[in-house]
């Protein structure tokens, strides 16, 4: 299963996104998905930190895998987690 996140429409909104980025991982939990696309668009790249910073934190990075950015896209994330 796989979740997407579009940030575009929130990108100014700051508590907006925190909640929007805690809710996309805590149904990725829930439903146990394997990906979470996250697009917070291509622009300064300030989102795309802010996102990053978001799913360093510690209680966030034990939900997931690893994240990987993609190479074809700058204003993508992919989240990937491993259930067993």
């Amino acid at each position: 299963m796989k979740l997407k996140l579009d940030l575009h429409d929130i990108y100014n909104k700051g508590t907006d996104i925190d909640r929007a980025l805690r809710g996309i991982m805590d149904e990725a939990v829930a439903k146990k998905a394997t990906l979470v696309e996250i697009i917070p668009g291509k622009g300064s790249g300030a989102l795309k930190k802010k996102v990053l910073r978001f799913l360093e934190q510690k209680d966030v990075k034990q939900l997931y895998h690893r994240v990987e950015k993609d190479s074809k896209n700058f204003g993508r994330l992919f989240v990937h987690f491993r259930w067993k």
